[in-house]
């Protein structure tokens, strides 16, 4: 019965601090307190406090008690090659899209694009910038470059639905992989814009080049992450020797 109670009380602080009944550097009720709320003993609830310490809900604070260290982040599986619009029906996200440019430009105007792409200087690029927000404070920053010998173009519509759903349902294009990569860089000025003042101005960036089935590198994305709110999980697996 004591092992259930635990979980119970588990559950519950857990989904509390998941929906921001209690937030980041909050302290949680006493542990008197929990007792009282739960009917429970004091162990039970220790048990369950231990259980939140484990997982990095909470940190305990000798003379204080416990307080949330778990910030709201979103966990991207960086691995995958996948829309935001698939990412967030996967895990039932609330971000709101907001379409900030979108313009037609030449290779030459973004050297390091021309470089990825292997562009020449007067080939054009659908360059379309989005910001992905919840409760209207923007959490993700997109930017996407497109061959328009590929995508000739790409409306305010379907950028604020999903590009991917265009390029595969409409244009039949054959998507396949990515080369991807991880760099922590400090606000710029548009940043500062479109994020606004915040704590820790850096960002994660995650650059990718986008090949089709045929190997054809037709698109290159800058997804930028406030820092602190990014998460980065991957499976890795040590190969025997």
């Amino acid at each position: 019965m004591n092992q259930q109670k635990f979980a119970i009380i588990y559950d519950h602080l857990k989904k509390d601090i998941s929906e921001g009944n209690y937030l980041y550097g909050e302290l949680l009720p006493s542990e008197y307190e929990l007792v009282e709320k739960y009917h429970s003993s004091r162990e039970t609830v220790r048990k369950a406090l231990e259980l939140l310490t484990n997982d990095g809900v909470i940190q305990k604070i000798r003379g204080k008690g416990s307080i949330v260290i778990q910030q709201d982040m979103t966990e991207f599986p960086f691995s995958d090659l996948i829309s935001f619009k698939e990412v967030k029906e996967k895990l039932n996200l609330k971000h709101d899209t907001r379409v900030l440019v979108n313009e037609m430009i030449k290779a030459s105007e973004v050297p390091l694009v021309k470089e990825k792409l292997l562009l020449k200087n007067n080939e054009l690029l659908c360059h379309v910038i989005r910001s992905r927000s919840i409760n209207k404070k923007v959490k993700i920053l997109d930017e996407d470059y497109f061959l328009t010998s590929v995508v000739p173009k790409i409306s305010d519509t379907i950028a604020n639905n999903s590009i991917y759903d265009y390029l595969e349902k409409e244009l039949n294009l054959d998507i396949s992989y990515s080369n991807k990569s991880i760099t922590f860089e400090p606000f710029k000025e548009f940043e500062y814009q479109v994020f606004g003042k915040v704590h820790h101005p850096y960002t994660a960036t995650v650059r990718s080049t986008v090949f089709l089935k045929d190997t054809t590198r037709f698109q290159y994305n800058i997804s930028k992450h406030l820092a602190t709110e990014f998460k980065f999980n991957e499976f890795s697996r040590r190969q025997s020797k």
